[in-house]
């Protein structure tokens, strides 16, 4: 089960970007105060927890406009971790999305101040223009960490991103006419070595509203899906 929300965390902090009021982005609102909750499940469609997406404030820094945004965590049992915050960019039609989005924030939240620690990474990128057939850029974060005088590293590498095909798309907060895009990560860290395949449905205005989970063997491992939305 914690392999799994592990996972599941990790797409779906891939999953939130912004729209710029010049209307840079077109496929994900962006507002300040808007806000995006989506429910994660696992294999056997038991709920394992939800993940909150808000836009704290929007600002301008010469061609690209800005979003800071926090990103929390509730567990199962209603337990929320500690926030992970990050920015998003839009310019020339391309939304970029800070690494640190793809941190896993039970893990910083289970460690606290006991474990200091050092990101680097790829943002992971999303252009306007997109259709069937279509590569999309790698992205990557690497953290190094350390604690009492323990050194270990954690890297997540997102690659072979596609367009895969379209789709309409129903979720408990309504019904679009979605792109599919599909992705594999790769996660190693000292616990194990993972890759999984992702399938993500994104939408005009939205964002991503649905997510599927495959293990190494093809088989679901969880899903995300679009509970609350508002802007």
């Amino acid at each position: 089960m914690k392999k799994t929300l592990i996972t599941l965390v990790a797409i779906c902090l891939t999953i939130f970007f912004a729209r710029a009021q010049s209307s840079c982005s077109k496929f994900y609102p962006f507002k300040e105060g808007a806000k995006t909750q989506l429910t994660m499940y696992n294999a056997k469609g038991k709920s394992q927890g939800m993940v909150e997406y808000n836009i704290n404030n929007i600002s301008t820094s010469g061609d690209a406009t800005v979003a800071n945004m926090t990103m929390t965590l509730t567990d199962h049992k209603g337990n929320e971790m500690k926030g992970t915050e990050y920015e998003a960019t839009c310019r020339n039609g391309v939304v970029s999305i800070d690494f640190k989005s793809l941190m896993n924030p039970s893990l910083m939240a289970a460690y606290g101040d006991q474990m200091d620690y050092e990101v680097t990474g790829t943002n992971l990128d999303l252009p306007n223009d997109l259709s069937v057939g279509q590569s999309l850029p790698d992205a990557e974060i690497i953290i190094k960490m350390s604690m009492s005088g323990m050194n270990f590293n954690m890297s997540t590498l997102i690659t072979d991103r596609e367009v895969l095909g379209k789709e309409s798309v129903t979720t408990p907060a309504g019904t679009f006419d979605c792109y599919i895009i599909t992705q594999s990560t790769h996660i190693k860290s000292m616990a194990a070595n993972q890759k999984r395949t992702t399938k993500q449905w994104i939408a005009e205005g939205v964002g991503v509203v649905k997510s599927e989970d495959y293990n190494k063997k093809g088989k679901l491992d969880g899903t995300s899906v679009l509970t609350s939305f508002s802007k």
